[in-house]
């Protein structure tokens, strides 16, 4: 049985992608600013219906319907239209740097929009957002409701800058790297590890053999297999390993972005 995680969907071809979904409070300032920007609208339409009333040019009689009108418009129909026409995106997640997708990770379409702004009208305009709080509180994407309803979540779409080149393998254990496991070096251990190898020119001789023989004793229970090395060739190895692995994650992170960028602009 293949394990999907948390942080990955699993597409129609049964490829698990790693994704970042957006945090609790980034999704929060965007539909604060969404509704901002909705309240905007709807006192504009208000203005206007309350001016042509005042110069006779609509029936009282008609006013609740038109305000009614208005408000189905604001909530529902505006949002519906602007998030099929940009594939999931809004003023608020571009500020913030998201996009509503799929749960597979395909792009949203009239009909998660429109799922999604209407249970919206009860859980954020009619609770003033605390429906949509408590649930994406609760919720491993921080998904609303209308997100669970629609099958969607909110994903980022911009990716930490690419690091820098690490300093390669050790040439002397080229071979052991390419089938090392250190996927199961606790990140903390890792941290150091990677400062001691950016701080090593720096260090006294022995000051820099103690750490690197503590840090290698460490590292070897969660590293498979441990290779016939010196102390600092194992640390710098293991360092470089686990560099060239996530440098090629975030890579492949990026160029899926750019596809994603792509087909919003055909």
């Amino acid at each position: 049985m293949v394990e999907i995680h948390q942080d990955e969907v699993l597409t129609g071809e049964a490829v698990a992608l790693d994704v970042q979904p957006v945090g609790f409070f980034l999704r929060a300032l965007s539909a604060l600013i969404d509704v901002l920007v909705g309240i905007a609208v709807l006192l504009l339409f208000v203005a206007i219906v309350g001016w042509l009333g005042s110069l006779g040019m609509l029936d009282t009689d008609v006013l609740p319907i038109v305000t009614i009108v208005v408000a189905v418009l604001v909530m529902v129909v505006i949002p519906t239209t602007v998030e099929t026409a940009t594939r999931g995106r809004s003023l608020g997640r571009l500020a913030v740097g998201a996009r509503v997708v799929r749960i597979d990770g395909g792009a949203s379409g009239f009909r998660q929009a429109f799922i999604r702004a209407l249970t919206g009208v009860l859980e954020i305009w009619l609770t003033l957002g605390a429906l949509a709080a408590v649930v994406g509180a609760f919720t491993p994407r921080s998904q609303r409701l209308g997100d669970l309803l629609a099958g969607t979540y909110a994903e980022r779409t911009r990716t930490p800058p690419l690091p820098a080149p690490a300093p390669g393998v050790p040439s002397s254990l080229l071979s052991w790297a390419e089938t090392a496991d250190v996927a199961h070096l606790p990140s903390g251990l890792s941290r150091r590890m990677a400062q001691f190898v950016r701080q090593a020119e720096h260090m006294m001789p022995g000051a820099r053999s103690r750490v690197a023989l503590s840090l290698a004793e460490e590292a070897a229970s969660h590293v498979s297999p441990v290779p016939h090395a010196d102390p600092e060739t194992f640390v710098r190895a293991v360092v470089a390993v686990r560099r060239d692995r996530e440098l090629r994650a975030l890579e492949l992170q990026s160029q899926r972005v750019a596809r994603l960028t792509r087909g919003l602009g055909a």
